[in-house]
C-alpha cells in the first residue's frame, strides 16, 4: 500500500509499505480522508514538533475518516464508517481520573514523541485499536467527518469555559481549530468575534456566522468586551490583547500552543479583574460530541478550502503551509470511498 512518510525537514514522499493485518483487539481501517494538521506541517517544515524530533519514517496524520476492512472480533461490520481516537492515554494520576489528554506518557498518531514513532494514518490502510474506533451517523459524508478530531480539540476548550450561551465570545486565530470553535461556539448560542492578521481568514469566519471580526494589526482589540476569550492562535504577541479583552471576572482559555520558554504576558489585568486563566489540551470525551456537531451543523464543512490526492501529498503540505490560501486541506487518500 502506498503511505506519506517524512524523514526530516521537507523530506516528505510516497512509499509503498506492508499492508497491515488485523489481530486481537485490532481493526483495520480503509483511509478515505485525512487532514493536515499544524503538527504534521511542524514536522514536514522542521523535521520537528518542539524537542520531538523525526528520527526515523514517520507517517504523518491523526484527523481520519474511513471505513472499517476487516474486524477479526466481528463488533464492526466491513464497510462500517467511522473515525478514531487519536490517543492512547498514559499513567493515571490520583485526582485526574476523568482528564486522561493530560496524564503522563500517553501517545498520539503521527507523533515522533515516542520511539519507535507513533505512526498515523496517511496511508492506504491503518490498523487502529478496537477502543479507539468512532462510528459514524448516517448522512455525515466522510469528508466532513474528518473534520472530527479537530472540533474535539475546539469543544474541550468549550469544556474548560464551561457555557457560552448567550454570552459575548473571542476566539483568537482563525485557523482550522480557531473557525471550528468559532462555529461551535455560534450553534451554542454565543455572539462571536473572530480576530486574525490575515483577511482571508477572517472572511472564512464571517462564512461560519460569526458577528463581528477583529483584523489584527488594522482595528485595534476591545477592552473589557467579552465574557470568554479562547486564544488560539499560539502567537506570543496575542496573549496580553486577549487578557485586555476579558470583561471583570471573565475567562480566557488558551488552547494555542505557545512555544516554550517565557513569553511576555501581562499578568496586572489578570489580577485588578479576577480574571480566569485556564489552559486547554487536547481532549477526552469530546470527540463523540464533535461527531454529532459535525452531522447536524454541516456549514462546518466550508472550514475545508482544499483536497488533494494522495500521489499530490507535496502540494497538499504546500497549501496547508500558507494560511493566506488555505485552511483545511484534506487528502484524499481512496476518492472511492465518498
Amino acid at each position: 500500500m502506498k503511505a506519506a512518510l517524512i524523514s526530516g525537514a521537507h523530506d516528505l514522499r510516497l512509499a509503498e509499505v506492508p499492508s497491515p493485518v488485523a489481530g486481537p483487539g485490532q481493526v483495520l481501517i480503509r483511509v478515505s480522508h485525512v487532514g493536515i494538521c499544524g503538527s504534521d506541517l511542524s514536522y514536514y517544515r522542521h523535521g520537528a514538533v518542539g524537542a520531538f524530533v523525526v528520527t526515523e519514517p514517520l507517517v504523518p496524520g491523526h484527523e481520519l475518516a474511513g471505513v472499517i476492512d476487516a474486524d477479526p472480533s466481528g463488533t464492526y461490520p466491513v464497510g462500517t464508517r467511522v473515525t478514531l481516537h487519536p490517543a492512547s492515554v498514559g499513567t493515571p494520576l490520583p485526582g485526574l481520573d476523568d482528564r486522561p489528554n493530560i496524564w503522563p506518557g500517553g501517545r498520539y498518531l503521527g507523533s515522533a514523541a515516542t520511539t519507535p514513532h507513533t505512526q498515523g494514518a496517511m496511508s492506504g490502510l491503518f490498523l487502529a485499536r478496537l477502543d479507539q474506533v468512532r462510528t459514524l451517523p448516517d448522512g455525515l459524508p466522510l469528508r466532513r467527518a474528518a473534520l472530527a478530531e479537530p472540533l474535539a480539540v475546539g469543544l474541550h476548550a468549550l469544556t474548560i469555559s464551561g457555557d457560552v450561551s448567550g454570552k459575548r465570545v473571542l476566539v483568537s486565530g482563525a485557523g482550522p481549530i480557531g473557525l471550528l470553535l468559532a462555529g461551535a461556539c455560534v450553534a451554542r448560542g454565543a455572539t462571536v468575534t473572530v480576530a486574525d492578521v490575515l483577511p482571508a481568514a477572517l472572511e472564512r469566519a464571517l462564512g461560519l456566522g460569526v458577528s463581528a471580526t477583529v483584523h489584527v494589526g488594522v482595528d485595534p482589540m476591545p477592552t473589557e468586551a467579552f465574557d470568554v476569550v479562547f486564544e488560539a492562535s499560539g502567537a506570543p504577541p496575542a496573549l496580553s490583547p486577549c487578557v485586555n479583552a476579558v470583561v471583570r471576572g471573565g475567562t480566557m482559555v488558551q488552547l494555542g500552543l505557545v512555544p516554550g520558554g517565557n513569553q511576555p504576558f501581562d499578568m496586572a489585568p489578570v489580577v485588578a479583574r479576577e480574571l480566569i486563566v485556564r489552559g486547554s489540551f487536547r481532549f477526552n470525551g469530546e470527540l463523540d460530541e464533535a461527531i454529532a456537531m459535525l452531522a447536524s451543523t454541516p456549514i462546518l464543512e466550508k472550514v475545508v478550502t482544499h483536497e488533494f490526492p494522495l500521489d499530490d501529498v507535496v502540494a497538499a503540505f504546500d497549501c496547508a503551509a500558507d494560511a493566506a490560501v488555505s485552511s483545511k486541506v484534506l487528502v484524499v487518500v481512496d476518492p472511492k470511498l465518498g
